[in-house]
């Protein structure tokens, strides 16, 4: 399952300060942000749901999160 989110994580001081966050609820996932992009991808691609519990780790660490959808 892949998910994508719309985030406010801006610089790659965000991401090093999510990184422990994400990986100790997403250890056995595979992401990644593309800050290059104008809506601050942050990719998932796990096996399981989780789509709720992501905008909540985002939005309690102070980050606005959203997923997109096609």
């Amino acid at each position: 399952m892949i998910y994508i989110f719309k985030t406010s994580v801006s610089c790659k001081e965000d991401i090093l300060h999510l990184e422990p966050i994400i990986k100790k609820y997403l250890s056995f996932s595979t992401w990644n942000f593309d800050l290059s992009d104008c809506d601050k991808i942050f990719r998932i691609d796990t096996n399981k749901e989780q789509k709720e519990t992501i905008i909540q780790l985002m939005n309690e660490n102070g980050y606005n999160c959203e997923e997109l959808v096609d």
